[in-house]
């Protein structure tokens, strides 16, 4: 069986964080999203993947140059202009062969699993299955509306309240037979929400959902991004994990910690990091390698990306910060998101 994974995205609700990193390669606990979701793929026997991408297609396949562990056979299928979802793995289609494919959202991290959907698709002699996941306040998502038997009956987009109590909604994770794709025109913007779906419900081809219980989150913007580093340190979900585990806290290579500072666990920090006199580290914070915090910082539930330079008594709380910034002395800030490369003066409070 392939794996496609839908990686073209621009990324715009994540900037300024995405305007020098695409969506794919965007660090969870340190590690690119896609390697988590190749992970997945890879735990559920899936090697061969196709990664449609478009945006910084460089800086992608750069970083996938470097993982030579993943024992997978990868291809990349590069988008000229943005086709769409169900465009960009028509796309893809010289890769494909007769097996059904898994269609993988590049947005999503989750643990569902992928054996069993398969197995699901395959004993209802589907032609499309979704994964259907529940959420709390299905009103920002497209509701998805199944028979008795999983059958999807209807589709409802960003429904404004729950219908009878429905909280079902796309998990963007599919199984496909590539028959499908036959009557989906090549080089043209095509969806699979809005066109191929409702064609295939009109047609009454089999097209079923698969509800799964398991986690679930789309990190396309700054809140989601926060959370799930605040669910995987808190073990909502388990993915792979750079350092050594120490009580509640990971701590990667080369760390230089002054005794006097404090970690109030879970957090996570990466390869080299410093810790001068008396910092403290409070509430799911995350730091990639090589950040350095000056004397006298307390950071609070913020991720910070490799190589960033933190002065001295500053104080970060909820803030999600890019790679290579200076944070100077004496600076405040509450909730900031900031780009990489950025130089906060001294002083500074917002």
């Amino acid at each position: 069986m392939k794996a496609v994974i839908i990686a073209g995205g621009f990324g715009t609700r994540l900037r300024p964080l995405t305007y020098n990193v695409p969506k794919p390669i965007v660090p969870v606990v340190n590690i690119p999203l896609v390697i988590h979701q190749i992970n997945l793929l890879v735990k559920h026997g899936i090697r061969d993947i196709i990664l449609n991408l478009h945006y910084l297609p460089a800086s992608i396949k750069m970083i996938l140059s470097q993982e030579h562990e993943l024992g997978i056979n990868l291809h990349f299928s590069i988008e000229e202009k943005p086709l769409g979802t169900c465009g960009a793995v028509k796309n893809a289609e010289e890769f494909f062969d007769k097996e059904p494919l898994l269609i993988f959202n590049g947005d999503t991290l989750s643990d569902v699993d992928l054996t069993e959907l398969i197995e699901f698709h395959k004993k209802k002699r589907a032609k499309a299955t979704l994964t259907l996941t529940r959420v709390p306040d299905p009103s920002l998502f497209g509701l998805v509306i199944t028979d008795q038997e999983g059958r999807i009956k209807e589709f409802l987009e960003k429904p404004a309240f729950q219908k009878g109590g429905i909280n079902t909604i796309n998990a963007g994770i599919y199984v496909l037979e590539p028959e499908l794709l036959s009557k989906v025109p090549k080089g043209q913007n095509y969806s699979f929400e809005r066109q191929l779906f409702p064609d295939l419900i009109k047609n009454r081809v089999p097209f079923y959902a698969y509800t799964s219980d398991a986690y679930w989150i789309d990190i396309g913007n700054p809140e989601k991004y926060a959370l799930v580093h605040k669910d995987i340190l808190r073990e909502r979900v388990k993915v792979m994990m750079h350092g050594k585990k120490e009580g509640q806290n990971w701590i990667g290579s080369g760390c230089l910690i002054d005794p006097s500072a404090r970690l109030e666990g879970p957090v996570l920090l990466g390869d080299s990091v410093v810790l001068e006199k008396k910092v403290v580290l409070h509430d799911e914070t995350v730091l990639g390698d090589k950040v350095r915090i000056g004397a006298e910082s307390r950071i609070e539930g913020t991720v910070i990306w490799r190589n960033t330079i933190i002065g001295e008594q500053v104080n970060l709380e909820d803030c999600l910060i890019g790679a290579n910034c200076i944070i100077e002395d004496f600076v405040n800030l509450d909730g900031a998101i900031i780009g990489d490369h950025s130089i906060i003066k001294k002083g500074s409070k917002f």
